[in-house]
């Protein structure tokens, strides 16, 4: 049952030193990945002559691959009872891929590099977000996943930012910044090798045989969320779409990661304190909250077509990261089971990435007939509706047991 009564807000001190670790760990490889893709969706139809549609497929496939991936290691987590072991091997997949970008000649090379890259994300997405959990205590779960997700988001803003630079510095060398981006990866893989240990009790736990019938026992609060999720991630398409959108107003190349940048500052500053005030007040308004900044942040893109135009709606998407992302993820721990977690998470990812995939398609397929207004416009109206739904549900989640926020401890 969720208590109603006001929770004292964590210090990011009381925050588990794990935690900390893992949220180092995401920073570094964020730094690497964006460095890298701040500048794919420009170098893909700039330099390779792609269309917009063929680079929606390529991000579509691409995140949805890193997203079900999850649920295949997300489950097998739950069975090792070995969570880092599992993260780890999806950080050093990941490394080990970002040397391929700066020597690939073709598109097919970059199309095999992100698709394995993301492979190595999604192998280590779950067993690393049940692994928070499992490090958390319940009245801090959110704080930590915000914290995770802050940390995160500033390898995502700095990242692109050293693209920026580079690229300036190295008047336009896509490939000198691919180059440089493999440092901060290998970085991140020594991180968690080291500085990330194993809950205690999880090693050695009783291996469960893998079933499908598991997925079950999940119950219909987690099912909620996902559902939540998914309506969510058909709103919003993959990120290359606001790049491009701010090259087509008129930034130069040079500093389109800027673009980045902006949406990635704006989501670290309010991803924490997202968490903190979700576990004071309950998942329900924030989420609703965050909703309402993606209808906002769609019609600003349909609408405006200058610079100063792009970079409101980047932050305002960012703002809709922010009190959304970590959330869900705390929702994702509030209502699964603790030996399914890993599952959960798997679960959850399969679903997001299915509905990644049919709206990066959808949304490539509305900028090439219509014009990138209309693939804004339809992310507005989208998302629209799942605000709507989100307002009638949240007199559901006022109710004892609903997933207005994390278990009474």
């Amino acid at each position: 049952m969720v208590s109603d009564a006001p929770r004292t807000a964590p210090r990011w001190r009381d925050v588990p030193r794990g935690v900390w670790a893992l949220g180092f760990v995401s920073m570094l490889m964020d730094i690497s990945s964006e460095m890298i893709h701040a500048l794919l969706p420009v170098y893909l139809t700039t330099v390779l002559g792609l269309s917009v549609l063929t680079v929606g497929f390529i991000e579509g496939i691409a995140e949805s691959t890193a997203m079900i991936t999850r649920i295949f290691s997300g489950a097998l987590s739950d069975w090792l009872g070995r969570r880092k072991l599992l993260a780890a091997l999806g950080y050093g997949l990941a490394a080990f891929t970002k040397p391929v970008f700066p020597l690939a000649t073709t598109a097919a090379w970059f199309v095999a590099a992100r698709f394995v890259d993301r492979i190595g994300k999604g192998i280590r997405g779950a067993p690393r977000d049940a692994l928070v959990a499992d490090l958390s205590p319940p009245q801090e779960r959110g704080a930590s996943f915000g914290l995770r997700q802050s940390l995160d988001t500033v390898g995502a803003f700095i990242g692109p930012l050293l693209a920026v630079g580079l690229m300036l510095w190295t008047l336009d060398s896509y490939r000198t910044v691919f180059w440089i981006a493999v440092v901060p990866a290998f970085a991140s893989l020594l991180l968690i090798t080291v500085g990330v240990e194993e809950p205690r009790g999880h090693e050695g736990r009783p291996r469960q045989r893998l079933r499908f019938a598991d997925a079950g026992r999940l119950g219909a609060r987690f099912w909620i969320v996902v559902g939540i999720a998914v309506i969510l991630t058909l709103a919003r398409f993959s990120e290359a779409f606001l790049v491009l959108r701010a090259q087509r107003a008129g930034l130069s190349v040079a500093m389109v990661p800027l673009i980045m940048v902006v949406m990635n500052v704006v989501y670290a500053l309010a991803a924490y304190p997202a968490g903190v005030l979700s576990d004071r007040i309950g998942r329900g308004g924030v989420l609703i909250a965050g909703t309402a900044c993606l209808v906002a942040a769609d019609l600003v893109f349909a609408l405006g077509t200058s610079v100063p135009a792009a970079m409101v709606g980047v932050a305002v998407w960012g703002l809709h990261m922010g009190l959304t992302q970590g959330l869900l993820a705390a929702l994702v721990a509030d209502t699964a089971p603790v030996d399914l977690r890993g599952t959960a998470f798997g679960v959850y990812s399969l679903a997001a990435g299915i509905a990644t995939l049919i709206s990066s398609i959808i949304a490539g397929a509305l900028w090439d007939e219509f014009g990138p207004a209309a693939t804004f416009f339809a992310g507005a109206g989208f998302t629209a509706l799942a605000l709507l739904g989100l307002s009638i549900m949240r007199e559901t989640w006022r109710r004892p047991g609903a997933v207005a926020g994390p278990p009474k401890s």
